[in-house]
């Protein structure tokens, strides 16, 4: 099961106590105070691990509380800290508060580490207020209480290159074909219900992560279909691969898909809709009428996109399509 947006509350630990007490130890006259002071409260830590690649852990387990800190003690002893409570999340999870809606952080390094709720210092014994007018002080502190919030946990997938398309468009065959990944595939729409990464080996020994997103349709935006509440798992991507079915079959005007698309793209984010794209013809192998895919071409050309014809189930424009991928994403040098 797939889980991307969740919802969890956290609580650090309280301060523990500030004690007062009196030293009464034999042959020690006038020992005055020893209250020691209470512990600190455990706090609440995500980091970012690469043995999780979904936010199921948390669906299930939505609260989570640190340990309290302990309170002092007599003889100046301090009170024990509480534990900390470290949180697992998947590399590539933002988190926000979900009441001022502020992002907190962005786990985007295996091992990073944020400290989303803060123990709560412990309080100081009656040791601290004796003074030369007051030495038998009765004053000591409470502990100050742990930070509590409700922390809104989005995952979005960390991939090099994201395909957009209409459902059927040939997203899932295209990676099934260039990757390892191997996911749903059938005549049928919305085959694709949650996203899918597959590394691609190109030449020379690089590689890059391509995610498979499900399908959009017109008025996406407005919840249609499955909606683009998927397309935040392209957001991080260099380069968007922008299917379109030029076969017969698909009943619909590939330029049309083609603007629909944008359209979708820019109702989510206008820098969604800016980032470097790829126009890929698919399914050339059934597409009998060639002017469908010259007009198609023609409108790519006037917008300054590149464009690729390709068929997945023959393979023809793959090697080509794979080499011009590896090009603009992968900096000289950068291997997988």
């Amino acid at each position: 099961m797939f889980v991307d947006e969740v919802t969890i509350r956290v609580k650090a630990g309280d301060g523990g106590n500030g004690c007062m007490a009196f030293r009464r130890e034999k042959y020690v006259p006038k020992g005055g105070p020893s209250g020691g002071d209470g512990g600190r409260g455990g706090d609440i830590v995500l980091y970012a691990s690469i043995h999780h690649n979904t936010l199921l852990h948390f669906r299930f387990n939505p609260e989570h509380t640190a340990q309290r800190g302990r309170h002092g003690e007599g003889s100046n002893r301090t009170g024990r800290h509480g534990d900390s409570i470290e949180l697992p999340v998947p590399v590539g999870t933002v988190a926000w508060d979900a009441g001022t809606g502020e992002m907190l952080h962005d786990f985007t390094v295996e091992g990073d580490k944020f400290v989303i709720a803060r123990g709560g210092r412990g309080g100081r014994g009656n040791q601290h207020f004796a003074t030369s007018v007051n030495q038998a002080p009765t004053r000591h502190e409470p502990g100050s209480p742990g930070e509590e919030r409700r922390i809104r946990l989005e995952l979005k997938l960390l991939a090099d290159v994201g395909l957009v398309g209409f459902p059927n468009a040939g997203k899932s065959t295209l990676i099934s074909r260039i990757s390892a990944a191997r996911p749903k595939i059938a005549d049928y729409p919305f085959t694709t219900l949650e996203p899918n990464l597959g590394v691609v080996h190109a030449d020379d020994m690089k590689t890059f992560v391509v995610a498979d997103i499900p399908g959009l349709i017109e008025g996406a935006h407005e919840g249609h279909g499955l909606g683009i509440r998927f397309l935040r798992h392209v957001e991080r991507t260099r380069l968007l691969l922008h299917l379109v079915d030029v076969s017969e079959f698909s009943g619909r005007d590939p330029k049309h898909d083609f603007d629909v698309i944008l359209a979708e793209l820019a109702s989510f984010s206008e820098e969604l809709a800016r980032k470097p794209m790829f126009v890929v013809a698919t399914k050339m192998d059934a597409a009998q009428d060639r002017k469908r895919v010259e007009s198609l071409q023609r409108k790519a050309k006037r917008q300054g996109l590149p464009f690729f014809r390709i068929s997945a189930v023959t393979g023809d424009g793959l090697d080509q399509l794979v080499r011009a991928v590896a090009e603009n994403v992968l900096t000289p040098g950068e291997a997988g």
